[in-house]
């Protein structure tokens, strides 16, 4: 007499037993796609940035932890690069490099549009640029505007004077990745305004300007040029004098690291008998 109730009860549960499992497979799977794609990009965009494969016609393609590698290098060395970037990414346990390598492959030739890794060298390079002219004594308040396209920079604007000019040329050419440099600012030698004139007075006498940051402003400089071992110099400040300790490769950058220090905003003199070459 209760058979069909409990035939409709077991029905009921085998049902829903069955949906619960779908709707418990139908999000692992959904979550495993989401970890796919994130790690494809994951070493896509680390591929784009290096500029040893970002010209290369390389894609990747994640599924359960293995990446599958495909596309044409010119050498061995880019090929294992690759792959040892793709092992590297979390949650990726096998990497499968199918990577052709040819010795007569040649990257495309950059086109009218910047690649991702392209557009993302000529941020930093505007960046360091700016930075470095606003930290200098004899540049932080010039008018200028700096592009950079495939590492050539632009440099458009106002100098109270040609040395003022040609020292942004100089800063911008000693930036890491700068191939080359086009300096269009515009000498103007008008009469500096009286807040100009004050601040230019602060800044000579060291006041505002805390040994601290004066260290981080010097430091960074030197790590953002391209002619100076910037990682391998220490720098020290008291009072405003800077002391620069380490070993450089030749007189020339000896001379660089003290030229870039000494235009730093608040810099009063520069010490380096413990910079040796």
């Amino acid at each position: 007499m209760n058979k069909q109730p409990r035939t409709l009860f077991l029905a009921s549960a085998i049902a829903l037993a069955i949906a619960t499992t779908s709707n418990g497979l139908f999000a692992a799977t959904a979550s495993q796609e989401v970890t796919n794609a994130r790690q494809e990009t994951q070493i896509w965009t680390t591929y784009a940035l290096s500029p040893y494969l970002r010209a290369n016609d390389l894609k990747v393609s994640v599924e359960n932890g293995k990446a599958t590698l495909t596309g044409n290098v010119a050498e061995d060395v880019n090929k294992d690069l690759a792959g040892e970037i793709a092992l590297g990414v979390k949650g990726i346990t096998e990497v499968d490099n199918r990577i052709v390598v040819d010795a007569d492959y040649q990257p495309a030739k950059p086109g009218s549009e910047r690649s991702f890794g392209d557009a993302i060298d000529d941020a930093s390079i505007t960046a360091a640029i700016k930075s470095k002219l606003m930290w200098g004594k004899s540049t932080d308040g010039m008018s200028t505007n700096v592009d950079t396209k495939y590492g050539r920079v632009t440099l458009r604007g106002t100098a109270q004077s040609a040395a003022e000019r040609d020292l942004a040329g100089r800063i911008a050419m000693n930036t890491n990745g700068v191939v080359a440099v086009d300096n269009q600012i515009k000498v103007n030698a008008m009469q500096p305004t009286m807040s100009e004139s004050g601040k230019a007075m602060a800044d000579e006498a060291g006041a505002d300007v805390s040994d601290s940051w004066i260290t981080t402003k010097v430091k960074s400089t030197l790590l953002y040029s391209s002619n100076v071992s910037g990682s391998a110099i220490e720098v020290t400040t008291n009072k405003g004098v800077v002391s620069l300790s380490g070993r450089v490769k030749n007189g020339a950058e000896h001379d660089l690291a003290i030229e870039l220090a000494q235009n730093v905003r608040g810099v009063k003199s520069v010490q380096s008998k413990a910079l040796v070459f």
